[in-house]
């Protein structure tokens, strides 16, 4: 059976695997870990879901955009993370501003192209931010090579698939994996990866069966989805991907992965 869980702790399980990497939030994982394995809604999680440079302001426009004062809403960290159909009460106009304040500087004479993405029909959901937002502003440009820079762009997107085999703490699932033929990312055949949901039987997450969905962020498994929810990330998904692909964003990518 699937547990809801509050939104820090909600937001806690999706933003603790690109923090154990290093690549956003506070210092101290561990701690961030040990209130997702708790599950409760403390004022340190909190604390600490603040830090989180990136995904904090899209939790501020999405619950302002709500009417919600708490940024950290369970509705609005699903709609962030997974999406659902609250996204689409966002206006384009309080996107714009919003990438305006945040990106126009860093971006410069880029930010134009970015800035299509909104016109688009872009949302402040995880996969815009990973497929029209990263790829301009440096945060995936280091110096990787091509073939290396596609998985990590592949990592950083929340993932969705169908559990195949539990084995302790390590999850085998079918997913379908990101590519890029030198112009466009698209999906491609389904694969057989292992995913981690727990250490040493220490989990934030509900006890897995063959045949549940699950959501995935870099090498964990992070929630179980309902067959609602793999609907929606799926189709955000690939709304930000047809974005990318047909406008002149492709050239961020490109920039990023080589043609």
């Amino acid at each position: 059976m699937r547990t809801d869980v509050s939104g820090p702790v909600l937001f806690a399980r999706y933003a603790f695997p690109p923090n154990s990497h290093g690549y956003c939030g506070p210092n101290d994982h561990d701690a961030f870990f040990e209130y997702g394995v708790t599950g409760a809604d403390e004022r340190g999680l909190r604390e600490l879901s603040r830090q989180f440079a990136g995904a904090w302001p899209y939790l501020e426009l999405i619950a302002a955009s709500l009417g919600l004062d708490d940024p950290l809403d369970r509705r609005v960290v699903d709609a962030y993370w997974v999406g659902n159909s609250r996204l689409n009460r966002v206006t384009p106009t309080a996107v714009g501003n919003s990438m305006e304040d945040r990106f126009r500087r860093v971006t410069g004479t880029k930010f134009p192209s970015l800035a299509e993405s909104i016109n688009a029909g872009g949302v402040p959901h995880h996969s815009f931010a990973v497929f029209c937002i990263y790829p301009w502003t440096g945060l995936l440009s280091d110096g990787r090579k091509a073939e290396h820079a596609l998985t990590v762009l592949d990592q950083c997107r929340i993932r969705w698939g169908k559990v195949m085999a539990v084995q302790g703490d390590q999850v085998v699932v079918e997913s379908t994996p990101l590519t890029w033929d030198g112009r466009t990312l698209g999906f491609g055949e389904r694969i057989t990866e292992t995913v981690v949901r727990s250490v040493d039987g220490v989990s934030m997450m509900d006890d897995l069966e063959i045949g549940d969905w699950v959501s995935m962020h870099w090498e964990w498994a992070c929630d179980k989805l309902s067959d609602r929810q793999v609907r929606y990330l799926r189709d955000f998904t690939a709304r930000h991907l047809r974005i990318v692909n047909e406008g002149n964003l492709h050239q961020g990518p490109a920039a990023l992965l080589g043609t």
